[in-house]
């Protein structure tokens, strides 16, 4: 049992991300008096960060509500503080299910500065879609029939590819369409290739029903809510932790004397030399940062069964280059601009020379719409190594390289854009990286692995010292905002049953 009631328990959130917040107002809503949020940065809002290009919002994190249907707890709340606009929460657009990919209305531009006809390119899609679709299919099934998606995707649209259309003279360029949408669901999965995706966990993954939609006012315009909604000076910031030291009482009997004088068993020590004791601590930093610093993270280290699923999960990724132009060179109905090198047809091999070849990485553009809202803007998508080494760049450079890779896909040697906002997330230190996929190797038990508290059953420590809540510990909805909130939620729910235990049912005996 509990030394006490949950008002009296200690409990320190590590970062104040939307699972932080989540886990922070769930527990003082159901009596938690002692609740503090640390974070090491000096904002709230972690992985959902708003920025600005000429006085226009957009997203340098979170970008979309994926899935805006009532099961989606981000959609509900964006619906409560009236954050979205009405188009977004029609029950139209509610229950469309769309399998998690919105069908946009594409231009396709090749190397060679042509537009290509969508009705040449629809039967490729086709079969890219297919395939990817059956690539979840084997989470429920049979084993799958190797062991990454890059390889099913790669192994069947050429085969399919060279059956199908073994005559037809649109068949290359369709071939090097695979490739960009090959790089386009890197992004989405948060990877470098899709070789590293495991086949069968693939379909872990669910998506929920609804067109996803964006926040008019900005996705930190519902981190600003929630944070409304805690009591003032709950969030300590600029407070990056050193250690976190658990475990500090082994037995019962020391319990039991440490109660009168005030010990815990958790000491979070923070990198300036401060210290704060807490009964419990519900971790919620990215798997980014766990894989960079679990060796420091902990005292007593964490178990090594724990140790080796977040070494499995995959944590990759994604960044965004947005550019302003005085002038449209798109159609005005276009939502997603897609790139295809006419040289990709056969899948070749991760570029080698990173200095002149990362930009083949950047998949498509997607149109910032209103045109109202937001000017001229399109968002450019990279992901993976080249990706990082994006970041490494002066901005200067990415908006050379960017400007030429536009001329030349276009034909317009004109087109020239003057303003540019990129995202660093793999450069940023304490989160290192975007977001969770599943690695080849990987499975749902990792995530469980992840998710279980410190000490672990069994143990007779005292329960609970440390939990772990992120969107890194969601086995369905893992890489999103709604996922990040779930599992905050869950793990509040877990001390908040731990102090107050459902009542046994007591069946009478006729």
């Amino acid at each position: 049992m509990a030394l006490h009631s949950g008002a009296d328990a200690r409990v320190l959130i590590i970062g104040c991300g939307i699972s932080g917040i989540g886990a922070a107002q769930k527990l003082i809503r159901h009596g938690f008096r002692k609740v503090r949020i640390i974070e090491a940065t000096s904002r709230s809002g972690g992985r959902i960060q708003t920025g600005g290009l000429d006085g226009k919002i957009v997203e340098i994190g979170a970008n979309w509500i994926h899935g805006p249907s009532q099961e989606n707890p981000v959609f509900r709340l964006a619906c409560q503080y009236q954050l979205l606009d009405g188009e977004c929460m029609s029950e139209e657009n509610q229950s469309v299910d769309i399998g998690g990919l919105p069908p946009l209305f594409s231009t396709w531009l090749s190397s060679s500065g042509k537009k290509l006809e969508a009705e040449v390119l629809a039967p490729a899609v086709e079969v890219f879609m297919t395939l990817l679709k059956k690539s979840q299919e084997f989470y429920h099934s049979s084993r799958a029939p190797m062991s990454s998606v890059g390889e099913f995707i790669k192994r069947e649209a050429l085969r399919i590819s060279n059956k199908e259309w073994k005559d037809d003279e649109a068949k290359k360029i369709r071939q090097a369409m695979f490739s960009t949408l090959l790089k386009l669901e890197c992004g989405v999965s948060g990877t470098h290739t899709m070789d590293d995706v495991d086949l069968e966990a693939f379909g872990m993954y669910k998506s929920l029903p609804g067109l996803d939609c964006t926040f008019p006012g900005g996705y930190e315009g519902l981190i600003t809510h929630m944070m409304n909604e805690l009591p003032k000076d709950i969030v300590l910031f600029n407070k990056p932790v050193k250690c976190i030291h658990w475990n500090n009482i082994h037995n019962s009997q020391a319990q039991q004397s440490s109660s009168k004088q005030g010990l815990c068993p958790v000491t979070v020590q923070c990198v300036n030399g401060e210290t704060f004791e807490a009964d419990h601590v519900i971790l919620t930093i990215p798997l980014g940062y766990m894989k960079r610093n679990h060796a420091t993270l902990l005292n007593p280290p964490l178990p090594r069964h724990k140790l080796h699923s977040i070494q499995r999960l995959g944590f990759g990724t994604n960044n965004k280059i947005f550019l302003e132009f005085e002038q449209p060179f798109w159609d005005e109905n276009s939502e997603v601009i897609f790139l295809l090198w006419e040289d990709e047809y056969d899948f070749p091999d991760p570029v080698s020379d990173m200095k002149t070849a990362w930009i083949k990485k950047l998949s498509c553009f997607t149109v910032l719409k209103p045109v109202e809202r937001y000017g001229h803007i399109l968002c450019g998508w990279i992901a993976g190594h080249e990706s990082e080494y994006m970041e490494t760049l002066p901005e200067e450079e990415v908006m050379h390289t960017v400007t030429r890779l536009l001329r030349r896909f276009t034909g317009n040697p004109t087109i020239t854009p003057k303003k540019l906002v990129r995202s660093q997330w793999y450069h940023d230190p304490y989160t290192c990286g975007s977001y969770t996929y599943v690695a080849k190797g990987c499975s749902g038990q990792d995530i469980d692995n992840l998710t279980e508290p410190l000490p672990l059953t069994g143990s007779k420590a005292k329960p609970l010292q440390v939990l772990f809540a992120g969107e890194a510990t969601h086995k369905s909805f893992f890489s999103t905002v709604h996922g990040a909130l779930l599992t905050g939620w869950r793990e509040a729910d877990r001390l908040i049953s731990h102090y107050n235990p459902a009542p046994k049912k007591i069946t009478a005996h006729l």
